[in-house]
């Protein structure tokens, strides 16, 4: 399912709240593009688009073009961005995906020496879900039925996906076994889960957030590091006995390898202020994503690694395989 609105609308909405600070240093001759992986209206995109609109004009920064390069799995967009000038007028926004891949595939990029991470712009909690209908009520329901029936559960997930390698991590922590069923994407999970053709997903918040909310879906656990505060009631898999376990879906910033430290340290500074503007963060909080201040250089480069270790892990564990 699509977040509930167009990046269109988003943009609009977000440039009427965002007036210009009088005497503010203006670089409008200067033109940066951002590029996204992704077709337009997803969860990258929107955020892209938010940040950018904020940057050109709240902050009087460079014109902020964003550009969508989907295609291959995010390979086109990336690797657009791996061979640009490092020069800090190309940014790459994306997502976890950046990670998965080259554990997945053989690519011609390298996530950390072939570019310069930024800044975690923002993330959104990633959820494991069953139908409103099922007898699960909590995750230890679920988790002792897959136990006393190994194989016998379904779950659902886009192979070699985040909504994959999630659902391989917990089984493999759980000790249990589940059946994969595999789909194109997440809508086509959401609505198989709906009509209560799977038993369970794991996948981000936005994407189930209406049925969710009019009692359709029932979510079981977090894999956010604290609980959230729009579901206070939904413990997190840390409290559910899973240790570490934290898993948000995140849309970041990165530029070429090699990028000028200056350049990367302007950047930084536009991206920090941008999330801190209201307009941004209701926009984006009001659609289940947290904008994230302060979390560029060093500890998103620290975050970066332990995913990408954690994700190989469970990738060799569970044996998944991606043609």
């Amino acid at each position: 399912m699509r977040m509930r609105f167009t990046f269109i609308a988003v943009v609009a909405a977000t440039a009427a709240a965002l007036a210009p600070i009088s005497g503010a240093r203006s670089e409008s001759g200067r033109t940066i593009r951002i590029i996204v992986p992704y077709p337009p209206a997803g969860g990258a995109d929107v955020v892209a688009r938010v940040v950018a609109n904020a940057i050109g004009n709240k902050l009087h920064g460079p014109t902020m073009v964003v550009e969508n390069r989907a295609g291959a799995g995010t390979l086109i967009g990336t690797e657009d961005v791996v061979r640009a000038q490092p020069d800090g007028d190309t940014l790459l926004f994306t997502n976890n995906s950046l990670l998965l891949l080259p554990n997945l595939h053989k690519v011609d990029y390298d996530p950390f020496s072939s570019l310069e991470p930024i800044c975690n712009v923002a993330t959104t909690p990633t959820v494991v879900l069953v139908n409103s209908a099922s007898p699960y009520r909590t995750l230890g329901d679920l988790v002792a039925a897959a136990r006393a029936k190994p194989g016998g559960l379904t779950f659902g997930a886009s192979p070699g996906a985040l909504s994959h390698v999630s659902y391989e991590m917990l089984l493999h922590r759980a000790g249990i076994r589940m059946t994969l069923v595999p789909f194109n994407g997440t809508p086509p999970q959401i609505n198989a889960l709906l009509g209560q053709q799977i038993d369970t997903a794991f996948v981000d918040y936005p994407s189930a957030e209406g049925l969710v909310k009019t009692g359709k879906l029932r979510i079981l656990a977090s894999a956010s590091p604290a609980r959230i505060d729009w579901m206070p009631d939904v413990p997190t898999l840390i409290e559910s006995g899973y240790k570490d376990f934290e898993i948000e879906l995140w849309y970041g910033a990165f530029a070429p390898a090699h990028t000028p430290q200056q350049a990367i340290a302007r950047l930084t500074d536009w991206i920090t202020k941008a999330v801190q503007v209201p307009a941004v963060r209701s926009r984006l909080v009001g659609e289940g994503i947290n904008p994230v201040a302060g979390a560029c250089g060093a500890p998103f480069v620290s975050y970066l690694h332990k995913q990408y270790k954690e994700f190989g892990r469970a990738i060799r564990e569970a044996n998944i395989k991606v043609e």
